[in-house]
């Protein structure tokens, strides 16, 4: 038999047969081949449309987020075109009111007239009404964009400014508009004449509109409309001269040699002025939003090469930027003699009467003594004295063995130094109604007086311990009041015939930091003899001008906040001490709100800080000093407020001064306000 072999791999034991199927017939391996390269196939197209989709989302994201990018840069860039437009009208309006003054000087026409309103909307449609990059100056920085300017447009409010404010002048010697003043056929525009220069402030209220194109990169465009009121407060100073309060100035120094340490440079808002000279250097960067006056004819330039003097402004390599006027050559302000007038406000309410010429020591304390008394009713004596004691001036009378005791005076008498004062306000509910409180803690020695006067229930309470003895209470009808203009007030004069502090550790503040120490409604001059220490934060409850820009949007810091001016008002002063910082707040930052003068005839006195270095020292009011000190500090805010810039709002019995303006400056102060009442994002 004869058997044949595939003898290519037997000798190997490579070899092998396919297995048969069910059938016995072997298997073929190509019928799966085709399979693989299907699957493959799939996967391979699923992947592409997989890195495909993934392709369109990541671009569809790119575009939505750029288009989304410039129509926000657009929109942003619209918005910053109205407040620009806006700040242009209002500044163009303000600098008018201060050149068209020697018209009211000369021929008693006001300061403001419709021309100014046309020509302010044309001059800005003619520098804004084009494309206008928002990359110059302070937006350098900015995204690329522009802005423009429309007069009109379809569908749009427009541009406009009205030529017919509504305007009320404020008259002086009438309570109305009487005879020979002919402004009342002129109202309420107050076109024409106002004879006999009878006025003192103008305002004006401005309606306007406007609308704003905003573009960026692309072709994106964003409107933005806005329209409001712009009001006006022109202080007008009558020929002759007038009496202003120092409140009236952001800054006032009476010391200040030309070419001697230059002036910090900053924002300065307010008015500034100074009996000696201004001395600028360019180490910094000089905004002046207010009037600026000085005795000099000339400025101080400190530059790298030494101080000159120029009259020229602004100096090569100096940055100074004048916002409203400049007045140099002025005449030199005078200052208070002594602080007679805020003793004698203490006894009468008046504080017009005493002075150094007509009322001996002697005499003062005479009429302390028929005024004055404790909270016990133990009056000042009549031959003066030098112990501790704290007094306020009312009446008592006894009636079936029941005591009424009526306020008579104007405030709180501090014989001797005070440890410390804080001021403090409550707000409790006292039958049902919430009472308004401002409170005074006088601490003397180991005695505590605290004054609280009730604003809502017209009365005064003196309490009075000493060290953990019991307290002892009394209530006075009635509250401290200025009678100075035959309209009593409420007002308070404190008056402290001493230091108040004692270096470092203790003096005047609030009741903690960010806490408010002074009541809407209070009215308050805190006076010393000598020094005042500030130890803490000294807040106004409701702040009546903001202190950051865009707080009220589109304006800038120091603007005053519609609304919230009630009456609240704080000046310290003192004639032959200064107001010196030791700060006790563990965050290194102060704040006072109010107006502080260190002034009289012969004084030395300015703001210091003679404590531990401040970290941010912030003050809502004015500085009044007859010298510049040394902050000692790492940054310093002051803002003015505004609602003295009139010269008709002020601390009570605060110090003044009589301006005497230049025959072609008769507009003293322009104050502006804004008041948007509507605002829209035209997509």
């Amino acid at each position: 038999m004869k058997m044949t072999h595939n003898t290519q791999h037997l000798c190997c034991g490579l070899y092998k047969s396919p297995l048969p199927d069910r059938n016995g017939r072997a298997r073929s391996r190509n019928g799966s081949r085709g399979v693989a390269l299907v699957t493959t196939l799939l996967l391979l197209m699923l992947m592409v449309a997989m890195t495909l989709g993934m392709t369109i989302a990541v671009t569809s994201d790119t575009l939505i987020n750029k288009y989304y990018r410039n129509a926000r840069s657009s929109f942003y860039a619209a918005d910053s075109g109205v407040n620009t437009a806006r700040q242009y009208m209002i500044n163009y309006l303000g600098t008018n009111a201060v050149a068209n003054g020697t018209n009211f000087s000369s021929t008693g026409a006001p300061p403001l007239s419709s021309t100014d309103a046309t020509n302010a909307l044309s001059g800005l449609i003619g520098q804004y009404g084009s494309a206008t990059s928002i990359l110059g100056g302070s937006g350098a920085n900015s995204w690329p964009s522009k802005f423009q300017i429309v007069s009109s447009q379809a569908g749009t409010l427009g541009t406009t400014l009205s030529t017919t404010p509504t305007c009320t002048p404020t008259y002086t010697g009438t309570a109305t508009n009487a005879a020979p003043y002919n402004c009342t056929t002129n109202l309420p525009t107050c076109t024409g004449t106002c004879t006999g220069f009878a006025v003192t402030d103008f305002q004006y209220i401005y309606p306007y509109t406007i609308t704003a194109i905003g573009q960026s990169l692309a072709n994106e465009q964003q409107i933005v409309e806005d329209a409001g009121n712009i009001t006006l407060n022109v202080h007008v100073a009558p020929a002759g001269g007038t009496t202003t309060s120092f409140a009236a100035f952001g800054t006032f120094i009476n010391s200040y040699p030309e070419c001697s340490t230059p002036f910090a440079p900053g924002t300065l808002t307010g008015p500034f002025f100074t009996n000696g000279a201004w001395t600028f250097t360019n180490s910094g960067s000089y905004t002046f939003t207010g009037k600026v006056g000085s005795v000099a004819s000339t400025f101080g330039w400190d530059g790298n090469s030494g101080c000159t003097d120029s009259a020229t402004y602004p100096q090569p390599g100096f940055s100074t930027t004048f916002q409203s006027s400049v007045n140099l050559g002025a005449t030199a302000l005078p200052l208070p003699v002594n602080d007679f007038n805020q003793k004698e406000a203490v006894v009468d309410g008046l504080g017009n009467t005493w002075t150094a010429s007509n009322l001996t020591a002697a005499q003062q304390d005479a009429l302390m003594n028929t005024a004055l008394k404790t909270y016990n009713g133990t009056v000042y004596p009549a031959a003066g004295t030098s112990n501790p004691g704290v007094y306020m001036a009312y009446s008592s009378t006894t009636v079936g063995g029941v005591t009424t005791r009526t306020m008579t005076g104007g405030g709180i008498y501090v014989e001797g130094s005070a440890t410390s004062v804080q001021l403090s306000t409550a707000n409790p509910t006292i039958g049902g109604t919430v009472h308004s409180q401002q409170i005074f803690t006088i601490l003397q020695g180991t005695t505590t007086t605290t004054i609280t006067e009730d604003l809502t229930s017209n009365t005064t309470t003196m309490a009075s311990k000493t060290g953990s003895g019991a307290t002892t209470t009394n209530t006075i009808n009635g509250l401290p009041e200025d009678d100075v203009t035959g309209t009593p007030s409420p007002a308070t004069m404190l008056y402290v015939d001493g230091t108040i502090g004692n270096n470092n550790n203790t003096g005047l503040s609030g009741p903690g930091q960010g806490v408010a120490a002074i009541q809407n409604g209070a009215a308050i001059t805190i006076t010393a003899a000598g020094n005042i220490d500030v130890t803490g934060d000294i807040l106004y409850k409701t702040e009546p001008v903001t202190e950051t820009q865009n707080q009220i949007a589109g304006d800038p810091a120091d603007t005053l906040i519609p609304g919230n001016n009630n009456g609240q008002v704080l000046g310290l002063f003192t004639a032959t001490g200064n107001i010196a910082e030791y700060n006790q707040q563990s965050n290194g930052n102060i704040e006072i709100d109010a107006s502080l003068a260190m002034i009289s005839q012969g004084g030395s006195g300015g703001w210091v800080n003679n404590g531990n270095a401040i970290n941010t020292l912030t003050l809502v009011g004015g500085r009044v000093a007859s010298q510049a000190m040394v902050c000692n500090c790492n940054s310093r805010n002051i803002y003015f407020d505004q609602r003295f810039a009139q010269g008709n709002f002020a601390p009570p019995w605060y110090p003044s001064t009589t301006v005497t303006p230049n025959a072609t400056d008769t507009v003293t102060s322009v104050v502006s306000t804004v008041q948007r009442t509507q605002w829209l994002a035209v997509y």
